[in-house]
């Protein structure tokens, strides 16, 4: 069995409007996450893949980001397996931040990675 390479970017080539699919927890998502990702928790992602389905419907790449990409990774070959464009972020969120990417939070005060 042939099983092809993980495809995947580095931070800085995802682009500003790219739809970026956060697979991590809810208590993480909260502390500090990308403007506008979708926030579909790798524990609910089957249950909710009618909205990544949704999200993808124009064609649109989704770029998988988790803390540090081992969820986002299983994530990506999922959905490759599924004919989805998608492609793991190397490093996740900790790569974003340690590349000075902008973060918002659900909270007062400044944005991190937990």
């Amino acid at each position: 069995m042939n099983i092809a390479p993980l495809p995947s970017v580095d931070v800085a080539a995802v682009p500003a409007d790219g739809l970026v699919l956060d697979v991590r927890e809810a208590d993480e998502w909260a502390a500090g996450h990308v403007e506008g990702a979708l926030h579909v928790p790798m524990s609910d992602f089957v249950a909710r893949f009618g909205e990544v389905t949704e999200a993808v419907a124009d064609g649109r790449r989704a770029y998988v980001m988790c803390r540090v990409g081992g969820r986002s990774a299983q994530v990506t070959q999922y959905l490759v397996r599924q004919g989805i464009d998608a492609v793991n972020i190397d490093g996740g969120m900790l790569a974003w931040d340690g590349a000075g990417r902008p973060m918002v939070a659900d909270h007062a005060g400044p944005a991190s990675v937990i």
